[in-house]
């Protein structure tokens, strides 16, 4: 009989053996997890539905400020865009219909602005031959584009009153009745 076969055969042994391994497998996982403030800062990896939206502060082109966990209790459509956009360009007059429609009811739209990838005077001339009325925040150093791991262009984010993520849509056009659905869904939450 072989030294495997008699370690089998006695169950305390193998019993022992077992446990042995787990036990040293429990101290590997523990040892070697990497945690996740050393990949990530501490942030989720990439801003997904049911996280908190990353928070950021910009400029409008009026000098305004706009921090994004300030419009808690509203609901917030975060939509990153530039001006050579087609997509950006389609799918502008759904947003600005939807923002008519519901922004008494709460609704607010941040339209951010890849300035870093854009100039200042053609957001200024896009704004002005859309007739665009929501608040237009200048992402002038990429900082909110690397916040949202920005990968095309439109990419739209759909924030709840309580600033959790409900719906991202990345690339466009979105059709005037997927943005009214989405931000329905999101007034319906409202108090």
């Amino acid at each position: 009989m072989s030294k495997f076969e008699s370690l089998v055969r006695d169950p305390i042994r193998w019993g022992a053996t077992v446990l042995g391994v787990v036990v040293l497998g429990a101290i590997w996982i523990a040892v070697s997890q990497v945690p996740a403030s050393a990949t990530t800062g501490g942030a989720i990896p990439s801003p997904r539905e049911g996280f908190l939206a990353p928070d950021f502060t910009l400029e409008t082109l009026q000098g305004e400020t706009v921090t994004l966990s300030d419009l808690r209790g509203k609901a917030v459509v975060v939509n990153l865009w530039a001006s050579w956009c087609p997509p950006c360009r389609a799918e502008m007059p759904a947003l600005q219909a939807a923002y008519e429609a519901d922004r008494g009811r709460g609704l607010e739209i941040l339209a951010v602005d890849m300035t870093y990838q854009d100039t200042e005077q053609d957001a200024l001339r896009f704004i002005e031959e859309f007739g665009l009325t929501f608040t237009i925040p200048m992402d002038r150093d990429g900082t909110v584009a690397r916040q949202y791991l920005l990968r095309a262009l439109p990419s739209t984010f759909f924030v709840g009153p309580d600033g959790v993520i409900t719906k991202v849509v990345i690339g466009g056009p979105m059709s005037e009745a997927t943005i009214r659905t989405n931000v329905q869904a999101m007034l319906d939450e409202l108090p």
